[in-house]
Formats: structure tokens, sequence, C-alpha cells
């Protein structure tokens, strides 16, 4: 069956390779063949590689709900989280629909990944009992719909580190058990076949570390053991997929004075590494950290941050704890930060968040 009768394949093709992503859901409605087509992995790679591919930084974000009632008549504000959309090309903010039979929100320190035209949403700790949520939510951007995917095995967890390969797998490793002892456990969750499986056990327990994906490796970094507690190391750690083995540990992979606190990371394309601590923006190439710019100061409590295709840098962040969330794309090409228009409704605190090329 033709995509569009009458129309060269080519043509037809190209079409859909130039709609917009939230076009998708209805793109998918029209027809299977439709359907069929924009779900094939080749539809996206020559999507990217056309340049009509769209970049999206997907947060995990509050918003004030009205004041919950207490049993003393007094009132608090409840913060709820949901799923917001920046569009760092537009600048434009989108909400996405909520979880089903969730209306007190995403569960508290849940961990965002993007694996393909998919967001997976993993754990942390439920909005009402503040118990730990094994559960995985999934929203697929080509139906607009969100569907359960198998719990995460291994008992409680939480505040773990979590990355992506953005083609099939999620990555698991570290965080805490219900007794506050650090955990050198690891999983892979497989997102097209629902499927977890256990992978070798990192060299040392890793709670509150980071985690990024490039190169083919999962890099963990930082975190502290049980007995340090809040002590953050300068190593880190790289799980290498296609030989499931965890290489050895670097002793000093932060530099001096970024082990205080978990730094804020993401890697490049040309294999550099970003992250953000204290008020820097800072590089590493070579095994060499270097300072790039001071971060503005209305977002030096950096949130999240994302490397685009170009580049440029895109932090989510705010002043100090507390303070309205505010984003800003550092420009390479002309060395400035360029502050991203934000409305009121998007302002709230950012928990987690990930990067999405659909």
């Amino acid at each position: 069956m033709e995509l569009i009768p009458d129309l060269l394949e080519t043509l037809a093709r190209e079409c859909l390779l130039r709609t917009s992503y939230k076009q998708f859901p209805l793109i998918s409605s029209v027809c299977k063949v439709w359907k069929r087509e924009i779900s094939l992995p080749d539809f996206l790679r020559h999507r990217k590689a056309s340049g009509h591919s769209q970049e999206l930084v997907v947060l995990s974000q509050a918003r004030l709900d009205p004041v919950s009632q207490l049993g003393s008549g007094k009132t608090i504000p409840t913060p709820v989280y949901r799923i917001s959309i920046l569009e760092p090309e537009s600048g434009l903010w989108t909400e996405l629909p909520p979880v089903p039979g969730k209306s007190n929100g995403l569960p508290l320190f849940c961990r965002l990944a993007s694996v393909g035209t998919d967001l997976v949403v993993i754990g942390g700790l439920d909005p009402v009992t503040w118990g730990t949520s094994d559960s995985v939510f999934i929203f697929s951007f080509l139906t607009s719909t969100w569907r359960n995917g198998r719990s995460m095995p291994g008992g409680p967890r939480s505040f773990f580190a979590c990355a992506s390969d953005s083609e099939r797998n999620v990555l698991v490793a570290g965080g805490h058990d219900e007794d506050k002892n650090a955990l050198t456990s690891a999983i892979m969750y497989d997102v097209a076949e629902d499927r977890w499986a256990l992978l070798p056990d990192m060299g040392r327990e890793r709670d509150e570390c980071a985690a990024t994906f490039h190169a083919g490796k999962f890099h963990v970094i930082g975190g502290y053991a049980t007995e340090e507690q809040g002590q953050f190391s300068k190593t880190a750690e790289s799980f290498d997929v296609t030989m499931r083995q965890w290489g050895q540990e670097a002793k000093d992979f932060l530099a001096h004075g970024m082990s205080t606190w978990p730094p804020v990371c993401a890697a490049a394309e040309n294999g550099e590494l970003y992250a953000c601590c204290r008020r820097d923006l800072t590089v590493k190439s070579d095994d060499t950290w270097q300072k790039v710019v001071n971060l503005p100061d209305d977002v030096c409590n950096v949130s999240y941050m994302a490397v685009r295709r170009s580049g440029n840098v895109v932090v989510i962040g705010s002043a100090r704890y507390g303070e309205p969330s505010v984003g800003y794309n550092w420009d390479m090409s002309n060395s400035r930060w360029v502050k991203l228009e934000t409305h009121e409704k998007y302002k709230g605190h950012v928990q987690a968040g990930c990067f999405l090329e659909i």
C-alpha cells in the first residue's frame, strides 16, 4: 500500500519526515501504513540525518496545586510533579498528559530516560506515603499514551543513577535501600521487551551518584558509601554494554572541589563531558577539567543540563533552592548565555530530566 496515493514513495516519506513530533499521534491514527512508517528505527535515523528532528528537554517539574488542608486548620502548598517539555530551538514549553491513576503527581525523585520515541519514568518515592516505588511508566510520543512497564527488581532502591543508550536500554546503578545502605548493584531495562536484567556489581557502593551514557558505556559518577554519608567520592566507574563488564575505577575522575555535591553532567557527541558544579560550567576533554564560563547568577543552582547536537548547552536551575526555575542556552559559536523565556506555569522546581531527539 502506498504511503500517499499517486505520490512517489520518496516524496511521501519526505512529507512524513518534515512533520512535527506533536503530529505523530494523529499520523499514527490515520492508517496502519503511516503508523508503521514512523515507528521504524530507520525513520528516526533519516529524520535526524536530514535535519528535521526536534530536540526536547524533558523535566519532572513541580507545579503548585491548591493548598492542602491540615488537621490543625493550617494550609501549606503541596508540590505535585508532572512532565514538562521544553523545545530549546523554539523556546516553547508544553506539558504531557498525567500518568493515569496518579492524581498526586509523579513519584518524588523519580528518574527519567529517553529510548527512541519513548519516555521512561522509573522509581522514586510515593508522594503520599513516601514509600519507595519500583514503578516504571512509559510514555509514547508516537501515540501520546502512557503504559505500565515491568516493575524494577532487586528490592527497594532510591536516589540511584540512571541513563539510557537512547535506542533500547535504560541502565540503573547504586542508590540506597530502605535502611539507607548504599548499593553496588546494577540492572538494565530493555524497553522493547519490557524485561529487566541483572548486571555485575560495581566496585564500590554509590549512593546519590550521577550517570551519563556515551560511546557504548554507562558512566556512574561520584556518590558515597554507607559509612561515608554525604562525603561524595571523586571516582567513577564505566560499564561497557557490549562486553557486559565494568572497567577499572577512575580514581580522580572529578576535579578538586567537584565532589562536595553530585555534579550535573551531560555528554556531547564529540566525546567531551560537561558538568555544572558550584557556579561554573566545566568541560572534561583528554582527562582534564577546564572551566568554560561562569553560570548566570539566577541559574547557578543547576537541576538539569543537556548538550545539543550543535554543541550548545542547555541548563535549567535557579538562584537557590525554592527560587523560580529558569533556563539558559550557552551559545558556543558566540560564547554567550541566552536566557530562555519561561511562562510562570513552568517555573516550578525541577527534580530530574532527560534529553530526547525525535
